[in-house]
């Protein structure tokens, strides 16, 4: 059983979603405090030409609070229209539009319940088949922390191997879940490219997975999301 933890984040880039693909379940991790300025409610997408922030406004975020305590404020009118101006002459921006239309018609403005409907919405449509778990209806130790609540719901779940982004490997250790019998992998994404219709083929990475979807049909789309590599 292959399994990966990550916190809630709000249209993500496409290696959170490489993730998602190469594991068995994949675990939304609510019951922990929320970050202050991370990534969790801000990506990049296109806009004229170059990257462009976007932040999604949340109800008096706090890191005292738990990821299921934080309500999503934004009424994501500016949104839309932001991702109009950006895209709106890009191959699939109609059909693109359509999913995100569906995720923020979403009634539950809980910011780890809608990050849950969030990635059940885009993995129908890319066509992933992982099973999906809030961390937060897992029976566990909840005095653990960090690495060891990890593996405390690696075991919850049986798993024999957990999948991490790579900017976890100064977090993990492998012989720490070697000794629980659980194999530690983090993933880290390749070089990829897709055209974006830039000046002389140029290429922006690492932007929301939206600029993914915009640009690429459900082929394209899941080759990229096998573009990683194992370490």
């Amino acid at each position: 059983m292959k399994i990966a933890i990550m916190q809630p984040y709000l249209f993500p880039y496409i290696g959170y979603f490489q993730l998602i693909n190469a594991v068995d379940k994949y675990v939304v991790y609510d019951d922990v405090n929320y970050i202050k300025g991370g990534w969790v409610n801000r990506n990049n997408i296109l806009l004229n030409g170059q990257k462009h922030l976007f932040s999604i406004t949340l109800d008096k975020a706090s890191v005292n609070k738990c990821f299921n305590e934080i309500l999503i404020k934004d009424d994501f009118k500016k949104f839309k229209e932001k991702l109009r101006h950006a895209y709106s002459k890009a191959p699939y921006y109609e059909i693109t539009m359509d999913v995100i239309n569906t995720i923020i018609n979403n009634k539950s403005y809980v910011l780890s319940e809608f990050v849950f409907n969030m990635i059940t919405v885009l993995n129908t449509y890319m066509e992933i088949n992982t099973d999906i778990i809030l961390s937060s209806t897992i029976k566990k130790d909840n005095t653990l922390k960090g690495e060891n609540k990890v593996i405390e719901i690696c075991k919850k779940l049986n798993a024999t191997e957990y999948y991490n982004a790579i900017g976890g490997i100064t977090l993990y250790n492998k012989t720490h879940f070697s000794n629980n019998n659980i194999q530690l992998y983090f993933l880290q994404t390749s070089t990829y490219y897709y055209n974006q219709f830039l000046p002389n083929n140029s290429f922006i990475p690492n932007l929301s997975i939206i600029d993914v979807l915009m640009y690429n049909n459900i082929k394209e789309i899941q080759a990229l999301l096998m573009h990683y590599t194992m370490v």
